[in-house]
């Protein structure tokens, strides 16, 4: 018997070496929830095409895009589109999205307060301090009478030129805003990190963005294989039945929708 589970051992190791050979191994880096979640959900579609698949975390929105165009992976799913095309303009990276998975939308939330009415002038809001999701939020808080930006998609809290409710703006790292909640008044919060937070973006967000925003979520691949046999293969697998299904049933509920 202990024969037998060795040879068997030893298949696997040199099937999986095989594939690996033959350049069939895909390393996709992500960020934890949600894009983690789904592309667990994608990874035996893929494997069943006969993909060994690798999957890297991440916990910054910088590094995957970098490890990326250096080589390290081979696909990333965490970013949208304005974050996408703003890093490849800063840092002259030739990457290309193949897919628009799912949207994750921006909200506002408090520890603090339940309603906007309850803002007074000097209180602390902090919002991401990227530029695509930094505009987002100023956006959001414009949407809703705080303040009115410069025109421009990328707005930072210098662009801000009327601010009716005096609050004091400030720009933080995405990942920590979920950790300023017990010294802030309120925080612009990405989906996912809201999530990893305990928060529900559909019951805890005093505001969030519209269902039908821009901002979908999409997979990522270099310029040159942006119409590889893996590529179409990743794409089939993120946009596929069993992934949507995940996303209707344990991210619509935290306020995710498909953007497929």
């Amino acid at each position: 018997m202990k024969k037998l589970l060795v040879a068997l051992a030893l298949l696997v190791v040199c099937a999986s070496a095989a594939v690996a050979a033959e350049g069939k191994k895909l390393v996709i880096g992500v960020t934890p929830f949600p894009h983690k979640d789904i592309i667990k959900i994608a990874q035996p579609l893929l494997e069943k095409e006969g993909y060994l698949i690798e999957i890297r975390e991440f916990s910054d929105y910088v590094l995957p895009n970098m490890a990326l165009a250096e080589g390290s992976l081979d696909a990333n799913f965490y970013q949208h589109v304005p974050y996408l095309e703003n890093m490849k303009q800063e840092k002259k990276l030739d990457l290309e999205w193949i897919a628009k998975v799912h949207i994750e939308p921006l909200g506002l939330y408090s520890k603090k307060i339940t309603k906007l009415e309850e803002l007074k002038k000097g209180d602390l809001v902090v919002i991401p301090n990227d530029p695509t999701n930094g505009a987002r939020a100023l956006r959001l808080l414009e949407s809703a009478g705080l303040v009115k930006c410069k025109a421009g998609d990328l707005v930072s809290a210098r662009d801000v030129v009327e601010n009716p409710s005096g609050i004091d703006i400030k720009e933080l790292e995405a990942g920590f805003l979920p950790r300023t909640l017990n010294d802030v008044r309120a925080a612009v919060i990405n989906t996912n990190f809201a999530t990893e937070a305990g928060l529900i973006p559909a019951r805890d967000a005093i505001i969030i963005e519209p269902k039908d925003s821009p901002y979908a979520n999409i997979v990522v691949v270099r310029g040159k294989d942006k119409d590889s046999d893996f590529a179409k293969a990743l794409v089939k697998a993120v946009l596929s039945p069993e992934v949507k299904a995940f996303i209707e049933k344990e991210l619509e509920p935290k306020g995710m929708v498909s953007a497929f």
